[in-house]
């Protein structure tokens, strides 16, 4: 029997000397993250394809991805940044960056932007209409609690455009507001135009093995079935964690007990849907 198809939805590339200030805040990560690293850290792993996901709210972020996807056939999908609180400028940049084929995704930090209704923006809706016109996904990182029920608004706003919870919106392990977390899940889950991913389950300088994930995994699974999760690393963030292999290994035990299609799913199937993936 063949192994079957993996793909990571969720790794970063990063060069600190260009951007990035949210870096300084974690000084172990702040050095040039390189897509031979990440390949090497694949490899290892066993995963043969892996999507690449905007770590600064810049062009160039977007334009150095794109251009190491269009090197590199392992990365299947770029996920990169237009500048969404400005319609005009977004339309121009998705015109330009859309002429790479591997562009199928849009992310902002919403998490570090000052404005805490930036999803709630008129001109940010009207750039994300764009986003749904072109078939492109939109991501929402670190989601709770700021954002997460804004994600769902969004979500019954703009039916058409398919809306990516990354990290599962951070789950607060062990925290007071857990079942706050699972219910404003459950709620984005119930618009049939949201995904999620399962990654990024990790705190600083904690890893969270498999017996710890296992709640938010259930919730997650309950919430949204296989076919609208998708596995990720969000390496290198998890360097401190122990690094790609400790990622893979908390999460695979919780994968392969699902059914073999369960599985195909959030290994790869999940992915290639959002990302229009051959």
């Amino acid at each position: 029997m063949s192994a079957p198809r993996v793909i990571d939805s969720h790794v970063h590339l990063w060069d600190p000397a260009d951007g990035y200030a949210w870096l300084a805040a974690r000084p172990e990560l702040r050095r040039p993250v390189t897509a031979a690293e990440a390949r090497a850290e694949l490899d290892a792993a066993g995963v043969a394809e892996a999507i690449l996901v905007q770590a600064d709210d810049t062009l160039l972020d977007t334009e150095r991805m794109l251009a190491v996807a269009a090197e590199h056939p392992w990365v299947a999908a770029v996920v990169g940044w237009v500048p969404l609180d400005d319609p005009a400028r977004a339309a121009a940049e998705l015109e330009r960056l859309g002429a790479h084929p591997k562009l199928r995704g849009i992310r902002h930090l919403v998490h570090d932007d000052p404005r805490r209704d930036f999803l709630e923006l008129p001109a940010v809706r009207a750039s994300l209409a764009l986003l749904a016109e072109r078939g492109l996904a939109f991501e929402v990182p670190d989601a709770w609690p700021a954002h997460l029920g804004q994600a769902s608004a969004l979500a019954a706003a703009l039916p058409g455009l398919t809306i990516v919870i990354d990290h599962l919106a951070k789950p607060p392990f062990g925290g007071p507001d857990w079942d706050a977390w699972a219910a404003a899940l459950r709620e984005a889950a119930a618009h049939p135009n949201t995904v999620a991913k399962v990654s990024g389950l990790h705190a600083r300088g904690v890893a969270h093995p498999a017996r710890v994930v296992r709640p938010a995994w259930d919730a997650a699974l309950e919430a949204f079935g296989p076919g609208r999760l998708m596995y990720g690393s969000d390496w290198p963030m998890t360097a401190a964690e122990g690094g790609y292999a400790s990622t893979h290994a908390q999460l695979a035990p919780l994968i392969d007990e699902l059914a073999p299609a369960e599985r195909s799913a959030i290994y790869a199937g999940t992915a290639c849907r959002v990302y229009a993936l051959g």
